[in-house]
């Protein structure tokens, strides 16, 4: 398990980027794969997600998690609860109530955790490259906002995720990027492969969070560069396997 130095000294919160180890998963899924979308047994997959539930302590069914589409839609909890699989559709989850725990899965995408403590308001977010292009963590931002959070009192945290040295990217890749902000190609190195580019996910993202007046820092971890640490998309896609684990973030109001 992982904790943001900036998160973890927040009274009234708890978080954890957990890793793949610590779970009832085998194979291709060892060992905490919290997905129910992978080819994983659900039994097995409910059992991970209790023990992550169970470390802040609270159930399985107390622990939300969405189905993640890249969007920037966000999902404000109040007092209900859903199961997984048949989650609702969404990339963003923000509270102001205790007794649940909020997730975002990814397997090289960037979970995004955030709390304002003071008005007792926490979010989780899943920002892969297009959900991080189209403003889902500004989205997840003006909803704990609307539940009293303050930009200037929030504190988010990008876990780990694919690396700047790991995320290479075709010769289009950069485009929208740019159109968007022409700076933006600081995020942007030439890859060794000719044409190719490396792109910087966490560092864009928390440039992204600061520019809207939220202080963020990232975690550093390469999903793809630990395999004993991190499920990554990416690096069984090169391999030729088809499925992948899915690692789970998670924060929580109490203690």
């Amino acid at each position: 398990m992982i904790e943001a130095p900036s998160l973890a000294g927040l009274d009234g919160i708890s978080h954890r980027f957990f890793t793949r180890r610590g779970g009832v998963s085998a194979g291709l899924y060892s060992s905490l794969n919290c997905g129910y979308g992978s080819g994983d047994s659900p039994d097995n997959v409910r059992e991970n997600r209790r023990r992550v539930a169970a470390l802040f302590g609270l159930t399985e069914p107390e622990l939300l998690t969405v189905h993640q589409t890249h969007s920037t839609d966000v999902i404000t909890v109040g007092a209900e609860r859903w199961t997984s699989p048949g989650a609702p559709k969404a990339d963003g989850l923000v509270t102001d109530r205790p007794g649940v725990v909020l997730g975002a899965m990814a397997a090289d995408c960037a979970p995004v955790l955030l709390a304002d403590p003071a008005a007792g308001v926490v979010g989780a977010a899943h920002a892969g490259w297009k959900g991080a292009l189209n403003g889902v963590a500004e989205a997840t931002i003006a909803a704990m906002e609307k539940l009293g959070a303050r930009r200037e009192r929030i504190r988010a945290a990008v876990g780990p995720c694919i690396g700047r040295d790991s995320y290479e990217v075709g010769p289009e890749f950069p485009a929208p990027f740019l159109a968007q902000d022409d700076t933006n190609a600081t995020f942007f190195r030439t890859a060794p492969r000719a044409g190719h580019f490396l792109f910087d996910l966490a560092g864009y993202l928390t440039h992204r969070i600061g520019r809207v007046g939220v202080a963020a820092e990232a975690t550093g971890h390469d999903t793809l560069a630990a395999p004993e640490d991190f499920f990554s998309y990416r690096r069984n896609t090169l391999q030729g396997v088809r499925d992948y684990g899915r690692g789970l973030s998670a924060i929580a109001l109490g203690s």
